[in-house]
Order: C-alpha cells, then sequence, then structure tokens
C-alpha cells in the first residue's frame, strides 16, 4: 500500500459540524455584513472584494447597497464565491476575537491531529470558506489553537473543490506525489475530483448518516477510524 506522507482535510462536515456553519457563522455574517461593509467600505482590502463580487456577478456600475444586497443573497444561496469567503472571514474575525463564540470540531479531531503530526505526517486544509477564515476557525476552535498543527491552508482561489485540476494543484504546492496524499471530505464530488488527480481518499459520514453496504470511496464515521 502507498504510503501517506501528508492530509488534506475539508471542514464543514468533516472536522466540525455543518450545523456550526450554517447556524453560527451565516446567520452572524448576515446580520452584520450590511453594518461592516458601511464601516468597512472604504479600507483597500475590503474594497478590493467589494470589486471582485461585483465582477464575479458582470455588475459594471452598482451602488454599495446593491452589492450589500446581492451578498446577503449569496449567503441565503451558501454561494462559494471567493469574495463573498473574504468578507465573511472579516466579520467571522471580529465574532473569534470577542469571545463570541467558538469553532467547532468533533470530540475526537484534536487527538488525531496530534497524532498524524506526531508521526510525521503533513497537514493541510482545503475549504471553500477563505484562508484567512480557515485560520480563524482552527485558532478559535473548542479544542483550543489548532493552527500549529497544519502546514497550509487552500481555499477556491486554488480553484473548484469539484475539479481534479485543483488537486493536482495542491499536490505541486506541497511538492508531494498525489498518491502520498489522503483527502478527507464529507462531499462525494469532492473526493470523486481528487480521486480523478490521484490523490487517496476517505470519506467522512457522521452519525446520523449511513455507511453504505459500497461505498465509492474508504468511508469512516469519524478521524479515530481512518486507515492510513
Amino acid at each position: 500500500m502507498t504510503v501517506i506522507r501528508a492530509i488534506v482535510t475539508d471542514i464543514e462536515g468533516t472536522t466540525s459540524s455543518i450545523s456550526f456553519v450554517k447556524d453560527v457563522l451565516f446567520p452572524y455574517a448576515y446580520e452584520r455584513l450590511p453594518a461592516f461593509v458601511e464601516t468597512h467600505g472604504d479600507t483597500p482590502e475590503v474594497q478590493h472584494w467589494l470589486h471582485e463580487a461585483a465582477r464575479e456577478a458582470g455588475i459594471v456600475e452598482a451602488s454599495r447597497q446593491d452589492v450589500i444586497e446581492m451578498l446577503l443573497r449569496w449567503i441565503d444561496e451558501d454561494r462559494k464565491s471567493t469574495a463573498l469567503k473574504a468578507l465573511q472571514g472579516m466579520i467571522w474575525k471580529e465574532g473569534y476575537e470577542s469571545g463570541d463564540f467558538s469553532a467547532h470540531v468533533y470530540p475526537e479531531v484534536a487527538a488525531r491531529l496530534h497524532a498524524w503530526r506526531a508521526d510525521g505526517l503533513h497537514l493541510y486544509v482545503y475549504s471553500s470558506g477563505s484562508v484567512p477564515a480557515q485560520k480563524l476557525f482552527f485558532r478559535y476552535s473548542e479544542a483550543g489553537d489548532l493552527t500549529p498543527m497544519f502546514s497550509g491552508y487552500f481555499d477556491t482561489e486554488t480553484g473548484p473543490k469539484r475539479e481534479a485540476a485543483s488537486y493536482e494543484a495542491i499536490a505541486a504546492a506541497i511538492g508531494e506525489q498525489p498518491g502520498h496524499i489522503l483527502f478527507l471530505s464529507d462531499i462525494v464530488e469532492e473526493l470523486d475530483a481528487a480521486r480523478a488527480a490521484g490523490l487517496r481518499t476517505g470519506w467522512l459520514l457522521r452519525a446520523p448518516l449511513e455507511l453504505p453496504d459500497a461505498p465509492r470511496h474508504p468511508a469512516y464515521r469519524d478521524f479515530d477510524g481512518i486507515i492510513l
């Protein structure tokens, strides 16, 4: 069997519950986005992402209110927009730092990450959330600061999560042969893309989801069950 030297993990539904993202992070950003844009809209970083959002939507000219309404609609739609994710990440930063919430991680995740690192594996994150938001997520986790566990982070600026080329780019970026990388996700289409790029895959099907009799990818209830 090929030796695994690196693990790339998704977040939502994999290391952490979907409900934390859907029921805590998204509503928090939705409620605060209008005021955030109004108060920070003239800063270069926020201006950049507002322009990127308008460009993505094909808008040539739009008022700030028009862009705010569009972004709120995108949050409702769970749109995988890099610009939206970047702006959400800035809002969540304020929430984490003020102690409004801590990021959920499943009970076994922190210990398993520590064990993998102790075994010499290099760990990475690939999520649709922006890289700054990923770092915040693991810095302010319920299990404490987990950022020392990770060697790098990737978001949709690398490419869409359901395209094989994105995983090829990640393998090249970390300097590892695809066959020595294990990608973990709860989304089978992402796993299909990773496998097409030559990566090994692990499908997280946490309770109450049922494990299929003949899964398309090696399937696990939790990180403790993962066989390397």
